[in-house]
């Protein structure tokens, strides 16, 4: 499900659940001198019967706080797929994951996914259905546990989103969705556990929008800790650059100027306002191909303008070396 993480920094969802992502029927742990399957050295005989075997057909009790598979009620149950969907409308490598799997559950999980990405914005509770509908018979693909991960996150179902996007980290190595990691974790009131989880990954390792989004939830989360330089600190970052329009800037542009604002700071808060509409204008509003990076500023970066003295220098002392060997020569012997 590529595109937006739906993401919330408000804290206002991020309520934890005391029973939240533990199993009601965690596996019992055996009694002490139970030898079963070791060869009984050193162990005490059992003197009373042994309990009666737990009847595993019976209905496992309901923990309302754990949205795990196995502890959903009427997991057979899923929500309605539209009418005018195939499975076909996933992206290229997202089809190749699911066609992986059984023929008899590929196409039941394209649709589902399909559909969660189509409501993830318009209905986020239902969308984040279609992905656990899709997460029942396609959950060992990383695409699905994206699924799962995100539209969770966009419901505000914060512990189950972090969950999977744990889960899907350590199937890809991939960490794209470090922020709303990230986020969670701070909407779960683990602020000290968000801000080491962000500095435990090198800025260097992400990509850009990855850089610029964990900034961006970072820079929030000093904010709301009344830290307001560490707060503008986190946003300087090399994507912070007037000159150049990512489909971030926007929004990276907002954050830094609402930082200034907050610290008293107001011209140079309506400046990056102006910087926010010049880079709206620039990428285009709905009907921009979503680039990689556009310049934004016909002039020359700071970057561009320190490599140009460089070269200019290396010139100079390339023709200033020319001239010294010339009157070398010209010496008398």
């Amino acid at each position: 499900m590529p595109g937006g993480h739906g993401r919330r920094r408000d804290g206002s969802a991020g309520r934890r659940r005391e029973d939240h992502g533990r199993d009601a029927n965690a596996r019992r742990k055996p009694a002490r001198g139970d030898g079963a399957g070791r060869s009984g050295q050193g162990q005490r005989r059992r003197t009373s019967p042994r309990p009666a075997a737990q009847d595993r057909s019976a209905p496992r009790p309901h923990s309302p706080g754990d949205l795990r598979a196995s502890n959903r009620p009427n997991q057979d149950r899923s929500p309605d797929i539209d009418k005018d969907v195939t499975g076909k409308e996933l992206d290229r490598a997202t089809l190749r994951q699911v066609q992986g799997l059984d023929e008899r559950h590929a196409g039941w999980v394209a649709k589902h996914l399909v559909m969660a990405g189509r409501l993830m914005y318009e209905d986020p509770a239902v969308s984040f259905q279609h992905a656990l509908a899709a997460s029942r018979k396609g959950g060992r693909l990383a695409c699905v546990r994206e699924a799962v991960a995100l539209t969770a996150y966009a419901a505000g179902e914060y512990a189950e989103a972090l969950r999977e996007f744990r889960t899907y980290r350590r199937m890809t190595g991939d960490t794209t969705h470090l922020a709303a990691q990230v986020d969670c974790e701070r909407a779960l009131g683990r602020v000290q556990k968000a801000l080491q989880l962000a500095a435990d990954v090198s800025p260097d390792e992400l990509e850009r929008e990855a850089r610029a989004e964990l900034a961006m939830v970072v820079s929030g989360i000093h904010e709301e800790r009344g830290d307001l330089q560490a707060a503008r600190t986190a946003l300087e970052i090399p994507e912070l650059d007037r000159r150049r329009g990512y489909p971030f800037s926007p929004r990276l542009f907002q954050r830094y100027a609402d930082v200034l604002a907050a610290s008293g700071e107001k011209q140079d808060a309506a400046t990056w306002r102006r910087y926010v509409r010049v880079a709206e204008k620039a990428l285009g509003l709905g009907g921009f191909a979503d680039p990689d990076i556009l310049d934004v500023d016909t002039g020359p970066s700071e970057e561009e303008r320190t490599e140009r003295r460089a070269a200019r220098a290396a010139e100079q002392e390339q023709q200033d070396d020319a001239a010294a060997s010339g009157e070398d020569s010209d010496a008398p012997a």
